[in-house]
């Protein structure tokens, strides 16, 4: 049996072959039935609940989620805006942290390396609703600069990893 990539599991185990159809297949599939997903891997049932289990105890299945049209629920615009401090100290960097949970339409902040402390993406109606975002992120205090990207259009959107 092929064994993937030096990633392992807490225990010691490194993921195999069949691990690896399994994270493919349910990252693909959330709502795959235990049958199908077992004849998919090429296994039996009982071998490949017992495998999806350990999956979920190790970590590397967190859960299992409806994925939701993000036009419909959020909007149609996607905005990259990447955020400077005015200092890296603790406080401002707890301050940001803090509030930035208080934005709906940030759909992922990335703390960052490089001139720009954090990156966002934003997802708003129009660009009516980004002004309105734009001025509350411009109130917290820690913020020194603020750069917005307009995405013109998603080119690739993953909603797996490569195993």
């Amino acid at each position: 049996m092929e064994r993937l990539r030096p990633a392992t599991m807490e225990q010691g185990a490194e993921l195999d072959t069949y691990d690896g159809k399994i994270l493919q297949m349910l990252a693909a599939d959330g709502r795959i039935s235990w049958r199908d997903l077992a004849d998919g891997i090429g296994l039996s049932l009982t071998p490949t609940l017992r495998r999806v289990r350990r999956l979920e105890r190790d970590g590397y299945i967190e859960g299992y989620a409806a994925i939701l049209d993000e036009k419909r629920m959020a909007g149609s615009l996607s905005i990259f805006v990447m955020l400077t401090l005015e200092r890296q100290s603790d406080e401002m960097l707890g301050e940001f942290e803090r509030e930035i949970n208080d934005f709906p339409e940030v759909i992922s902040c990335f703390m960052t390396t490089g001139s720009t402390d954090y990156l966002l993406r934003v997802v708003v109606r129009d660009l009516d609703h980004y002004q309105h975002v734009l001025r509350r992120l411009t109130a917290i205090r820690s913020i020194a600069h603020v750069n917005s990207i307009v995405s013109l259009k998603s080119i690739v959107r993953r909603r797996g990893f490569h195993v």
